[in-house]
């Protein structure tokens, strides 16, 4: 038995050593691939830098850093309170057998390709966009192709995410919390919202991260219904371009120097990602407390 778990324990360690192995040796490659570019162009030029036109040598990724912060913020403005809708609605209200049903349904989501959500987006939500952009901006020319576009893709997209790892925190909120809050003379209203979810507050926010993480990254769905224009968007109705959009749509025919820039965009896409990761778990620690 003793020798079992030993060889047990092995296993597990050489798989942990494999995973960090290879994310370290994924960021040694995109750094080595993309600071010649950084250097090349200046740190700040390139990031503050307005103008992205391979053709003409010109490396500015400030549109594409806006483009991603815009769809990103705005999947989130309405996936979150979505997400946490339904979270709060499939554990405090309906009864098992129904919750099981619709979480089956919502969980879906998560196993259908980016790129049918973006076919679905070109086709549904693009022309609605078209039409109600025009109404208000009849002289703007809206192509619906747009920051609101991606927006509200991302935010279909991450509502697997958030609705099951807060239904999760939220069932794991010992029954007599709530049991307490009704004998004190709240009602369900009152519990959910002043018992329940801040006991439940760690594991939500941890679901917000994992959302965000997966809407900073998606690349196949906005790449389709954004409108990949390296503008910086000026409202919601505006074209984007994405980091990650640009880099799958220009990877393919990209040059030697091209292909660098593109790497580096990936390392300001790393580097973004970490500090919103780091600042997340800095936050959770601070007012998330303990799961429960």
């Amino acid at each position: 038995m003793y020798t079992r778990e030993k060889v047990i324990e092995k296993l597990i360690f050489i798989c942990a050593a494999v995973s960090v192995a290879a994310v370290a040796l994924i960021t040694i490659f995109i750094f080595a691939q993309g600071m010649p570019a950084i250097q090349r162009t200046g740190l700040l030029k390139f990031i503050f830098g307005t103008d992205w036109s391979p053709t003409n040598g010109s490396y500015g990724i400030l549109p594409l850093i806006a483009g991603s912060m815009a769809v990103t913020i705005g999947a989130l403005i309405i996936g979150i309170p979505t997400g946490l809708g339904c979270a709060v609605f499939l554990s405090e209200v309906l009864d098992k057998k129904q919750a099981g049903f619709f979480r089956s349904a919502i969980e879906l989501l998560a196993g259908i390709p980016s790129v049918v959500y973006g076919f679905f987006g070109l086709a549904v939500i693009v022309p609605m966009i078209r039409a109600v952009a025009n109404v208000f901006s009849p002289d703007a020319g809206a192509t619906g192709l747009s920051v609101l576009a991606g927006a509200i893709i991302l935010a279909i997209m991450i509502l697997p995410t958030i609705v099951s790892i807060s239904v999760n925190s939220i069932d794991a909120v010992p029954v007599t919390y709530r049991e307490a809050s009704y004998a004190l003379g709240a009602d369900r209203r009152e519990t959910i919202t002043k018992v329940v979810l801040p006991a439940a507050r760690s594991g939500i926010f941890s679901s917000i991260v994992l959302g965000m993480g997966r809407a900073i990254g998606e690349t196949m769905a906005v790449l389709l219904i954004t409108g990949n224009v390296a503008v910086v968007p000026h409202g919601i109705f505006s074209p984007a371009a994405t980091m990650t959009g640009t880099i799958a749509m220009e990877m393919s025919y990209a040059t030697a120097e091209h292909q660098q820039a593109l790497f580096a965009i990936g390392i300001v896409l790393f580097v973004i990602i970490v500090i919103l990761n780091g600042a997340a778990q800095a936050v959770m620690k601070k007012f998330g407390g303990e799961a429960a």
